[in-house]
């Protein structure tokens, strides 16, 4: 089981390099490839998750239970649980952290980002991963980019909350849009 995911892994970022520097008919190839390589990741994790005990793991049996594991194994309990997870999704996850940190974005900007043409790219699927793992403040992003506004563009804490919660600009939610404008000051 862990020999077929870690084929699939591997498979993957040989596919998506090699995509890197392809053009044309041969990016379709390898995003194709890419797309057979998810789905047998998939597969591998529907099987894991719903046959678990079927089958008896030599490698895994007594380590999963016991928090004492050898510092020498390359099997640890703590990330046995991320193997499954597909590379594309840890990625937008890395992404959407870096966005939310540094530019201080909205849930629904942050979405956007990362899976529109005009931005990362993503599938819907790893975007939606990487919005539901996320740990963000949004309201502490939305007081930080309302203060960029008011310092920046002068603007009126109207203005303010009508940028923020605005499909066109920011996209907070009027909750975490009403919190930046209460604490604008502080």
């Amino acid at each position: 089981m862990k020999k077929i995911l870690g084929i699939a892994i591997v498979s993957l970022c040989a596919v998506s390099l090699a995509a890197c520097g392809s053009k044309g008919a041969e990016n379709e190839a390898a995003t194709s490839s890419s797309s057979k390589v998810e789905k047998a990741v998939d597969k591998t994790s529907d099987v894991s998750s719903s046959d678990d005990d079927d089958y008896d793991y030599d490698d895994t049996t007594d380590n999963s239970s016991d928090d004492t594991t050898d510092n020498n194994s390359d099997d640890t309990t703590a990330s046995s649980s991320d193997e499954s997870v597909p590379t594309e999704y840890t990625s937008a996850l890395t992404t959407a952290k870096e966005y939310s940190d540094q530019q201080h974005m909205s849930k629904a900007g942050l979405y956007e980002q990362l899976t529109s043409d005009a931005g990362e790219k993503f599938s819907a699927e790893a975007g939606q991963y990487a919005i539901d793992n996320l740990k963000a403040d949004y309201n502490a992003n939305a007081l930080a980019t309302a203060k960029d506004y008011q310092e920046q563009q002068n603007m009126s804490p109207e203005s303010i909350r009508d940028q923020l919660t605005s499909d066109a600009g920011e996209k907070f939610t009027p909750d975490e849009a009403n919190y930046a404008i209460q604490h604008l000051n502080d």
